[in-house]
């Protein structure tokens, strides 16, 4: 099935994020509690519906590849 941008743009849950990123969704939350790790957009007030862009989770892991060639020891 072919991907277009605006479904490669659909935002995704926490749940969602968090499996593209291979990891917990308790996780990202945390990491957002303590202004942390990607960034994530909030519908509405402070308690609305928290979703990422994966323009956003790709950039944030992106930041933070590493070279092992540039590595130090």
């Amino acid at each position: 099935m072919a991907t277009n941008e605006a479904t490669a743009e659909r935002p995704l849950t926490r749940e969602q994020a968090a499996e593209y990123l291979g990891m917990s969704p308790v996780t990202l939350a945390c990491w957002a509690a303590r202004g942390y790790g990607p960034a994530y957009c909030r519908s509405g007030n402070t308690r609305g519906r928290v979703w990422y862009r994966t323009r956003d989770l790709d950039a944030w892991l992106e930041q933070r590849s590493v070279n092992p060639a540039r590595a130090t020891r």
